[in-house]
């Protein structure tokens, strides 16, 4: 079964170029000129052994707020795409991931209904923006708010349902890598086939 995605988007504010094949081995070209997101997707690509390829332009003298957000658009529909009628995914994945001090927790679950839930790993708390990460290679900073633009942005164009758990008052770098590293293995697990399931795993019959 060939698992293969190709989205092309085009808008006043971005161009965005991008495959993904959910049955590769972590291989990644990306380039989506916002320094920080290509290091949190490299990782997210890698550790989900996705094959990744993205090239991005955008208004990035406004902000990076529009090909942020764009992307996270494309790599959802190309995660829908990839998934085809869906039958035989496990549909479900969980992953927890340390990075140093930093922890996140991610439970996902391709069900059609989209939504995305962040809570402090030590309770249900909000988990909101502690800290701004500075300037990566370029002049634009990458927040934590941004990173949540971008993955609200894909769980909608994907159809997930996603719960991120993380800890504050950690270093913000930290925390995102954690995060991204958790979303590639826990995408990973809920699109792999299980040779025991013959259809689409709902008892409604569609996802």
């Amino acid at each position: 079964m060939d698992r293969r995605a190709k989205v092309e988007r085009r808008t006043t504010e971005t161009k965005i170029k991008l495959e993904l094949d959910l049955d590769g081995q972590g291989k990644y070209n990306i380039k989506t000129s916002i320094p920080f997101l290509d290091h949190m997707l490299s990782l997210f690509a890698k550790h989900g052994l996705f094959d990744l390829k993205i090239e991005a332009e955008g208004d990035l003298e406004v902000d990076i707020h529009h090909t942020n957000e764009d992307v996270g658009i494309c790599l959802g529909e190309a995660v829908k795409k990839a998934l085809g009628d869906k039958k035989g995914i496990k549909r479900f994945g969980f992953a927890c991931v340390p990075m140093d001090e930093g922890l996140a927790r991610v439970v996902l679950d391709i069900s059609g209904r989209p939504s995305v839930h962040w809570t402090h790993l030590d309770g249900d708390i909000p988990l909101g923006e502690e800290d701004i990460l500075k300037p990566v290679g370029k002049k634009q900073e990458y927040s934590f708010e941004h990173a949540k633009h971008f993955l609200q942005a894909f769980v909608t164009s994907s159809g997930t349902n996603m719960h991120v758990s993380a800890r504050c008052n950690v270093d913000i770098h930290h925390t995102l890598e954690a995060i991204f590293k958790a979303l590639g293995r826990a995408l990973d697990e809920a699109t792999q086939l299980d040779e025991r399931i013959k259809d689409i795993p709902s008892t409604k019959g569609v996802l």
